[in-house]
């Protein structure tokens, strides 16, 4: 009896903390920024606050290659429309690095958003829901769900 509560509660631990947890995600699908041997996936929201926070911490890593998805929140009116600006563009990592520093704030109506920019933020979204991720900013490092941005989580799952 001990030893099968002690394999259940092992077995549980390795669910939570698997990497087959990102299994199935298309990263053809992602914004790709970075180049460096750690990978990190990303869900975020142009108009978060906390998200922008991470990018900005990420963009001083060059150790990491991110492969970024977006869940724009309701209470974010305007974040729909600019990750499928993001999508649409031909340079997705500098129009994702524009709107994430707030450069693209004053927008009123952003131009240049294409068919295949609108189905491909429906598709991140979807790949989102498969993932079960429904906050921002989310994180998946080596198997590791990170929810919000805490630098030291990060910083434990990625090596400083």
């Amino acid at each position: 009896m001990k030893y099968s509560i002690i394999f259940f509660l092992l077995t549980a631990m390795a669910t939570v903390i698997s990497p087959a947890f990102a299994d199935g995600v298309d990263f053809s699908k992602s914004i790709t920024i970075g180049s460096g041997p750690k990978s990190v996936i990303e869900f975020t929201d142009p108009d978060c606050p906390f998200c922008r926070k991470a990018s900005k911490y990420f963009d001083g890593r060059s150790d990491v290659t991110r492969h970024v998805y977006f869940i724009p929140l309701n209470r974010h009116p305007k974040a729909k429309e600019k990750a499928r600006y993001i999508l649409s563009q031909n340079n997705g990592a500098g129009a994702y690095h524009e709107v994430m520093a707030g450069r693209m704030d004053a927008v009123q109506k952003f131009e240049g958003i294409t068919a295949r920019g609108i189905r491909l933020q429906e598709e991140q979204l979807e790949i989102a829901h498969q993932q079960k991720v429904d906050s921002t900013p989310t994180f998946i490092i080596n198997g590791r769900i990170i929810v919000g941005f805490d630098q030291k989580k990060i910083e434990e799952a990625l090596g400083k």
